[in-house]
C-alpha cells in the first residue's frame, strides 16, 4: 500500500474517530453510557471477525502466544471510547478531539523516538518537535473557552 492511500485511510479513520463519540454518545442517551461502549465493541467485535473469516490472512490462534500486554488494546480502546462518550456531551467534540490528539502525538514523538514495541526509531528533531508544538497549540486555542 503507498504512502498515500495510507495517509488517506488515516484522513478518514481521524473522521470516523470524530464521529464516533457523538454517534456512542446518543445511543448513551437511550442505554447508558457503560451499555453504550459494550454495545459499540459487541458491534466492531462481530463486523471484525465477520471479516476475519472471510477475508483474514492470518490466524485467531495467534491470541494463545500473545504477551498479556499485547492483549491491552481492547482494553485501552474500551477506556477511549467511554471516556468520549463521557466528556463530548460535557466539552464538546471539538474539546475532546482537540485533547485526544495533543495526547496522542506527545505519545506518538515518544513512540517513535525510542522505537518502543519493537518498532522503527524515529528520532525527535527539532522540525519533529515544532509541528507538535504547533498543533499542541493549536488545541488549546481550540479548547480554550
Amino acid at each position: 500500500m503507498n504512502q498515500v492511500l495510507l495517509l488517506a485511510l488515516m484522513f478518514c479513520g481521524g473522521i470516523a474517530i470524530a464521529v464516533q463519540p457523538s454517534i456512542n454518545g446518543r445511543l448513551a442517551q437511550k442505554t447508558g453510557v457503560i451499555e453504550s461502549s459494550g454495545i459499540s465493541f459487541a458491534v466492531g467485535t462481530v463486523l471484525l471477525i465477520a471479516i476475519a473469516l472471510i477475508v483474514g490472512k492470518g490466524s485467531l490462534r495467534g491470541v494463545a502466544v500473545a504477551s498479556w500486554w499485547e492483549l491491552t488494546g481492547g482494553f485501552l480502546g474500551a477506556f477511549f471510547v467511554t471516556m468520549t462518550i463521557i466528556a463530548i456531551p460535557r466539552i464538546g467534540t471539538t474539546a475532546a478531539m482537540a485533547t485526544v490528539i495533543t495526547a496522542q502525538l506527545m505519545t506518538g514523538i515518544l513512540l517513535d523516538h525510542y522505537g518502543m514495541f519493537g518498532f522503527k526509531a524515529i528520532p525527535l528533531d527539532g522540525k519533529r518537535a515544532f509541528g507538535v508544538i504547533l498543533l499542541m497549540a493549536g488545541a488549546a486555542l481550540v479548547v480554550k473557552k
